[in-house]
């Protein structure tokens, strides 16, 4: 099954975006570079924000990116995940931030695979605030290789 069918099995719907005020993904030689895209979940992890909660966020933030990149490039196939950054929004004394972006590096285990394209360098590091209150922010680099 090519990646892109498997993000369609996962029920991320892939439809054109309309180009808004940054770019939220651009092709530089081979590489895809996303900008960060936020999770529709607004807290604070460490703070009445659970890490399921985050984990799901920071799931969201790739289902978000996945359809950047499809935007830009056309298709999943093709694609080799290099690295991703994940932000959580927590407290000062919340150190499961690395549990939380799971929740990202998981969703690209299953569509590119584990121990093939879907495996990723990767940083989760804790933030004091993300714009608009997001739970959690992410942004990834692609390897286009095909």
């Amino acid at each position: 099954m090519s990646y892109q069918k498997n993000a369609e099995a996962q029920g991320i719907v892939f439809e054109k975006q309309t180009p808004g005020y940054l770019n939220l993904c651009i092709k530089s030689g081979n590489q895809l570079l996303t900008s960060g895209h936020v999770s529709d979940l607004k807290g604070k992890l460490g703070d009445g924000t659970t890490v399921d909660a985050g984990y799901q966020a920071a799931r969201n933030c790739v289902e978000k990116i996945l359809k950047s990149v499809w935007n830009t490039h056309g298709t999943l196939d093709g694609l080799r995940v290099i690295k991703v950054l994940g932000c959580v929004n927590s407290t000062q004394d919340f150190t499961d931030q690395h549990l939380v972006i799971n929740g990202a590096s998981d969703l690209l285990h299953v569509i590119f695979g584990k121990d093939g394209d879907g495996y990723h360098a990767r940083s989760a590091l804790g933030f004091a605030q993300l714009p608009t209150g997001a739970a959690v922010e992410v942004e990834a680099i692609f390897e286009i290789v095909a």
